[in-house]
Order: C-alpha cells, then sequence, then structure tokens
C-alpha cells in the first residue's frame, strides 16, 4: 500500500493534542500538591492516599485501553471511525471535567473521585494517541520531526501552566487563593477540549485493510481470553532490551521533574521567603527556555543521535538544580535576577529531557515487530501512560510524605527550619539522584537513525522469508532487543 504523505496540518494536529496530554501533567506535578495542602485542608498523606488509588485502578484502566485500541478495527464502530482516534472523539465533551479536580474546600472523597475520574479520561485520550506517530508513518525523521513538534506543543502548554497562576493572581487584585486554580483548570479544561477536536479531525492511521492484512492469522479474542492475555503482552514489553533501556532514560529525566516541580513552590515561597506569584513566573519562565531547548535538542539528536544528546541535557539540568541551591545558600543581592541563572539552565536540561524519550520512544514498535513479527504500538502506548501517570503519582506522592514526615504543616505561612531544610533535600538530592541513574542507563542505549534504518531493512527481509543476513547485522539486532537472532520474528515463542 502506497503511504500516505504527512502533511503540515498533520504535523500540527498530532502535536497539539500534547497541550492535553503533557500541559495537564505540567499544571498536576507543579501545582496539585500544593493546592491540596494549602487550600483544601488536605494532608500529605490523604493527597498520597489520592495518588495511590488512582493508581490501583489505572493499573486496569490503561492496559485495558492499549489492548482495545489495537483490537477495536474488528468492531463496526472501530471500521467507521477507527480503532485509534475512536477513542479522541467520544472524549472531546469530557477532557472539560479537568475544571473540578480544582474546586477549593471540598473533601477528600470529593477530590478523589474528580482526581480519578480526570486520570481515567486521560488514558482514554493518551494511549491511543501515542500510537499515531507509528501509524502515520515508518520514517525515522518523519516520526524525530512529530516527537518535535508534540514536545514543542508540550512545552507551550507547560509555559501557560507556569505563568497563569501569577497572571491570575494579578488580575483578582493580588490575592492568592483557591480561586486561582479553579480559573486556571478553567482555561486548559476548554484549550483541552479544542486542541482534541483538532487532532481528531486532522490525524490519521492505517486503514482496516492494511490492519486486517498485519494481523492476518491472529484470531479474535473474546472480552474473557483478553483478560488472561493482556498482562502477558505488557509484560512482554518489558522482554525488549530497547525497551527497557528506553524506559530508564524516560524515568530518569520525567521523575526528576516530577520530583523539582512537587517541591519548587514550596522551595520558593518557604526557602526563599517569596511567593506563588513567583513561583509561577521562575516556572514560566523555565518553560520558555525548555521551549527553545526543544528546538535545539531536536537537530542534536539528529546530528548526534539520542543517547548522547541526552546525556548532555541532564548535564545542563543537575547545574541548574545546583545553582538554585547554591543561591538559597548566599542569598544575594537582587535574588530575583540571579534566579534567571539555574532557570535557564534547568530549562535547557528539562527541554532535552522531555523530547529525547518520546524522539526514541517512536521506534520501540518497530524493535519489538523484529522480535514478534507483530506491530503492538496500543500494547506499548499502554504501557507508557501506566508508567509515567504511577511514577509521577509516586513522585507527587513521595515528596508529600516526606515534606510531612520533615515537619511540614499544611496551611501553617511560616514552616521551621526542619521542614525547610527538608525541602532543599528533597530539590537537591532527591532530583539530581533520579537523573544519575538515567544517565548511567543512556551510556547502553544504541538505537539511532543508522540502526534504524538497518532494523527496518531486516524487518522487510523478515516478511519475504529470507532468515539469514550478515554477522554485523544480527550483532545490531541481537543488541536493540536482546534476543538471539534464531529466536527473532516470533520463533523464540
Amino acid at each position: 500500500m502506497t503511504a500516505r504523505p504527512v502533511k503540515p496540518i498533520n504535523y500540527l494536529a498530532y502535536g497539539a493534542n500534547d497541550i492535553l496530554g503533557a500541559g495537564s501533567m505540567a499544571v498536576i506535578s507543579g501545582w496539585i500538591l500544593y493546592f491540596y495542602t494549602t487550600f483544601c485542608g488536605l494532608s500529605a498523606t490523604q493527597a498520597a492516599a489520592i495518588f495511590a488509588i488512582a493508581r490501583l485502578l489505572d493499573a486496569i484502566v490503561s492496559p485495558m485501553v492499549g489492548h482495545l485500541s489495537d483490537n477495536f478495527y474488528r468492531t463496526a464502530l472501530g471500521r467507521r471511525f477507527g480503532r485509534r482516534r475512536f477513542f479522541l472523539l467520544i472524549a472531546i465533551p469530557l477532557v472539560p471535567t479537568f475544571a473540578l479536580m480544582w474546586v477549593g474546600g471540598q473533601s477528600f472523597w470529593y477530590y478523589l473521585a474528580t482526581y480519578v475520574l480526570f486520570e481515567t479520561i486521560y488514558a482514554v485520550v493518551l494511549i491511543p494517541y501515542e500510537t499515531l506517530a507509528a501509524e502515520m508513518t515508518k520514517d525515522y525523521k518523519i516520526k524525530a520531526k512529530l516527537a518535535g513538534i508534540r514536545i514543542l506543543f508540550a512545552q507551550s502548554s507547560a509555559i501557560a501552566a507556569g505563568f497563569l497562576p501569577a497572571a491570575i493572581i494579578s488580575w483578582v487584585g493580588g490575592k492568592d487563593s483557591a480561586d486561582t486554580f479553579f480559573i486556571m483548570g478553567v482555561i486548559f479544561a476548554v484549550a483541552f477540549a479544542i486542541v482534541l477536536a483538532f487532532t481528531w479531525a486532522f490525524t490519521f492511521e492505517r486503514s482496516v485493510a492494511e490492519v486486517e492484512q498485519m494481523k492476518a492469522g491472529e484470531p479474535a479474542l473474546s472480552l474473557g481470553d483478553s483478560f488472561k492475555t493482556l498482562y502477558a503482552n505488557l509484560f512482554s514489553t518489558l522482554k525488549i532490551r530497547a525497551f527497557r533501556l528506553h524506559l530508564g532514560m524516560y524515568l530518569g529525566g520525567y521523575i526528576s521533574q516530577d520530583v523539582f516541580n512537587a517541591v519548587f513552590t514550596y522551595f520558593i515561597v518557604f526557602a526563599m521567603g517569596s511567593s506563588v506569584a513567583v513561583a509561577s513566573s521562575m516556572l514560566g519562565s523555565m518553560y520558555i527556555v525548555q521551549l527553545f531547548a526543544v528546538a535545539l535538542f531536536i537537530q542534536l539528536c539528529l546530528r548526534f543521535h539520542p543517547a548522547p544528546s541526552y546525556r548532555v541535557a541532564v548535564c545542563f539540568y543537575i547545574l541548574g538544580v545546583v545553582g538554585f541551591l547554591l543561591l538559597d545558600a548566599v542569598k544575594p543581592e537582587n535574588l530575583a535576577l540571579w534566579l534567571f541563572v539555574p532557570v535557564a539552565l534547568s530549562g535547557m536540561g528539562r527541554g532535552g529531557l522531555n523530547y529525547i524519550p518520546w524522539n526514541t520512544y517512536n521506534y520501540m514498535a518497530d524493535v519489538d515487530e523484529v522480535v514478534t513479527g507483530k506491530r503492538r504500538e496500543g500494547i506499548f502506548a499502554g504501557v507508557m501512560t501506566f508508567i509515567r501517570k504511577a511514577t509521577q503519582a509516586a513522585a507527587v506522592m513521595g515528596v508529600g510524605l516526606i515534606l510531612e514526615a520533615g515537619g511540614f504543616l499544611p496551611k501553617a505561612p511560616v514552616q521551621s527550619d526542619a521542614a525547610i531544610n527538608t525541602i532543599l533535600l528533597v530539590m537537591g538530592i532527591g532530583t539530581i539522584a533520579v537523573l544519575c541513574g538515567g544517565f548511567l542507563v543512556s551510556l547502553r542505549f544504541k538505537l539511532d537513525g543508522p540502526r534504524h534504518a538497518i532494523l527496518m531493512e531486516e524487518i522487510a527481509r523478515f516478511k519475504e522469508g529470507k532468515m539469514e543476513t550478515t554477522p554485523d547485522r544480527k550483532a545490531i539486532l541481537e543488541d536493540l532487543t536482546g534476543w538471539r537472532y534464531e529466536t527473532l520474528w516470533g520463533r523464540g515463542r
């Protein structure tokens, strides 16, 4: 079948949806713990319970959505609307429920219900969405550009997540209150619905005929059989060496940001003695730098490949975190001006760490195909979305519990020295330790443009029934997959 060209409108529509994907995560990781403990009267333990319960439910929902989207083409709705894009369509009227999370003064059960509701809708959107790059193209460079435009939109939404609280505080007369976050929630909720409709209208996926050809000979599973094979399929993704290494880099980059974001407002307000408006401005400025950094790291990845570029990004981010801690220790004059130095360094690193894992993710289904002989984008998307949400919740939950153990008091305008020292330790040691873990994993990650080209050539050869190749190519496939060459293409089952 002739490949459908990816046009500029398709790039824009694909990228725009990460205003929902990354924008919601930026708002949640940056503000929800502060919102819960400052304006809702929840203890850090109660907030942690919300995140933990949501993750237990998500362990069922996210994999199920991935499995359903892989097989939805067998249904009448899937044939008409697409096995991936159908889920985007039904979520358009539901994503505005994001605003309900940000109503102040409610009970623990209200916040649990609204958090779980949005997380479920998020999974219904993001898991099918994350397969669309692989659905629209097989080309390495086009996938890299799709990942790049996605992260550019993500950083734009993160800028809004950073600056909006300060802008709203100024708009309502300088008062920092729960209304600030509710207004922000409404603005983002409306934006989410608009961009999701745009993405649904101007992206595309494989035709039903092509999917049927790819899955020829695979039996249609009953609902009971689907549940039996669901988690077996999920755990099988972890048998792919490139995917395991990819996850290590992904988690190193993203958990470090989750920890930093969760504690940064506390750092500015209590350790530096400033305000939420200043914290908002600093985060917004950092996200602006990240936007420019993504453009830089797109070129670095194409020129020097992902793993070396990832290590450069880690070094920038570590320098930024150290810079914040030094400013707290020295407290120089013109502190607000000096803060922009670590903001710029952190933003450079974070931009690269946001882009690179989503660039490499687009090739994981290709590595899996050479092992299994199948296309399982939905399964991988389910794993990625579940792990992303689980680790983010764990990071925010962990920060909350550590702060409470260190003496942090909800709603208190001033915190003890012990609580402030805990804030500094979490932001410094917590962030840098996770970054170092990702750095070490990247030393073993070898997937780049030339190797991906060889991978795709070998897949094409396997499809023609040709099972012999050169020793060099065998070594590359074995390094990427973690499997002996003789077991590839489904021969290891």
